[in-house]
């Protein structure tokens, strides 16, 4: 194979390409040669010379696509005008979790996810280094230190959040629960976070589970 004078530019070519797919089509429903058809005249094996699957390709674009709502992330984590607890209820707002709720709807993420074992994995790993290492856990840091938050241990409550957050009070994984059932979820959640000494705020959280159930139940 010739030597790609421009590989970033085939890379994002790519991306760009199966990105509208899975949106248009879903990510189930678009296949690799979908991809190729899409490339004006890039081949098959150009797409394997930069991702060894379909799922290598979800990856990158899913992240290219989140980089965007991680950028307010940070800006929220670095805001030096306010303390760590407040910032943590922003973390778990609406405002920050409802955007990555309908990439994952746009992207067809949220159609039967279970019978894509990589994408299980990958929130599951994200939900832990991306999530609760590196947002929740300095957040709760800075909040024993500012005195908003009295946690003893800050990453293993921040590991406990980010899971039941990302796998369990939003229901990626669990299609049929209703309204309520989310409800109800939240304020366990909002209980058990008070009981590590950190307060998310219960109208808050019941206002991310109704904005998240809108997007779910949507005909």
């Amino acid at each position: 194979m010739a030597r790609n004078k421009y590989p970033d530019q085939t890379v994002e070519k790519i991306l760009d390409v199966a990105f509208g797919l899975f949106c248009s089509k879903g990510y189930d429903n678009t296949s690799i040669s979908d991809i190729v058809a899409g490339l004006d005249g890039l081949t098959k094996g150009a797409i394997y010379h930069h991702f060894d699957s379909k799922e290598a390709i979800l990856d990158a674009a899913f992240e290219r696509a989140m980089a965007p709502i991680a950028q307010a992330r940070r800006a929220v984590c670095e805001d030096r005008g306010y303390n760590g607890a407040q910032k943590l209820r922003d973390i778990v707002s609406p405002e920050s979790v409802v955007p990555q709720v309908e990439l994952w709807q746009r992207m067809g993420l949220l159609n039967d996810p279970i019978a894509n074992a990589r994408i299980l994995a990958t929130e599951y790993r994200d939900s832990l280094s991306v999530s609760a290492h590196s947002f929740l856990q300095p957040l709760i840091e800075e909040g024993i230190a500012d005195g908003s938050i009295v946690c003893p241990h800050p990453r293993e409550a921040a590991e406990a959040l980010s899971l039941l957050v990302n796998l369990w009070l939003i229901p990626l994984f669990d299609q049929e629960a209703m309204r309520d059932d989310m409800l109800a979820r939240g304020n366990v959640l909002v209980d058990m976070a008070s009981a590590l000494g950190i307060d998310l705020g219960r109208n808050n959280v019941r206002a991310t589970i109704e904005a998240v159930a809108d997007i779910l139940h949507r005909e």
